[in-house]
């Protein structure tokens, strides 16, 4: 199997997250900001809300994917009010004709006086521990 990790984080929280996941597939956690251009089996794409949505960024990553080199989509991420952005993230890669994984890590992410501390060392060997059923 081939992995990439991309995030996209205005706090850190997803960032730390993405490292994690990497740190358990071998690979390197890069920022959406550098395109995922070689061919991969999973790419673990790390995200939140942002005003009650995904960020136009992650759209735009997400449209500029190659399908033919992208086997799966698996959503992960961190936020202090919401859950999961997994729909968002699938409406996107369905219009780019990517297929998602089902499963996705989640966890509570600090922003501002909410969740203090997290992810916390817990979360971070959660993501580990579910990037491990990739292996």
């Amino acid at each position: 199997m081939t992995y990439a990790v991309r995030y996209y984080t205005k706090t850190g929280n997803t960032k730390k997250l993405a490292e994690a996941i990497a740190g358990e597939l071998g690979v390197e956690a890069l920022p959406i900001s550098e395109p995922c251009s070689e061919a991969v089996d999973y790419l673990f794409l790390g995200n939140s809300y942002y005003a009650f949505n995904i960020d136009p960024e992650v759209r735009d990553f997400v449209a500029s994917l190659d399908k033919s080199r992208v086997g799966k989509i698996v959503n992960f991420g961190s936020a202090a009010m919401l859950n999961s952005t997994w729909k968002k993230v699938k409406a996107e890669a369905d219009k780019a004709g990517i297929p998602m994984d089902e499963k996705e890590f989640h966890c509570k992410g600090e922003f501002k006086a909410f969740h203090k501390g997290r992810p916390n060392e817990d979360d971070l060997k959660a993501a580990a521990e579910f990037a491990r059923q990739y292996k």
